[in-house]
């Protein structure tokens, strides 16, 4: 059986979702490993520039993949017109997909650092 393309986005968002629920269980598993660094000499502890980084790199690929979901969208514009669809820079559709993209680098970074702090303990 094939998925509709809502059905897809629908089971992509609930997946992007499921990984940042484990935000707030990744920051609580973090605390103790910061508040180490902090003891420590270093300016600049090693998990704490992990986690300064990881968000840096995360805001910025999801800020980029938004722009270019858009991008994606409005090029579609005209096509989507012409063959007498509504273009999805109108229906929604291309700012459900532009959140989606911006958010999947926030939500893989969640997912990996549960499953390495995981390891940890």
């Amino acid at each position: 059986m094939r998925k509709t393309g809502k059905s897809r986005r629908t089971q992509e968002a609930a997946s992007i979702g499921g990984d940042l629920m484990l935000a707030p269980l990744v920051a609580m598993m973090r605390l103790p490993l910061m508040a180490m660094d902090a003891g420590s000499s270093q300016p600049w502890g090693t998990e704490t520039a992990r986690a300064v980084s990881e968000k840096t790199v995360a805001m910025t690929e999801g800020a980029l993949a938004a722009q270019m979901s858009f991008l994606q969208s409005a090029s579609r514009f005209w096509p989507e017109i012409f063959s007498g669809r509504t273009p999805s820079l109108l229906n929604g559709v291309a700012a459900e997909q532009s959140i989606s993209a911006a958010l999947k680098p926030a939500s893989r970074a969640v997912k990996a650092n549960f499953r390495r702090l995981s390891n940890k303990g």
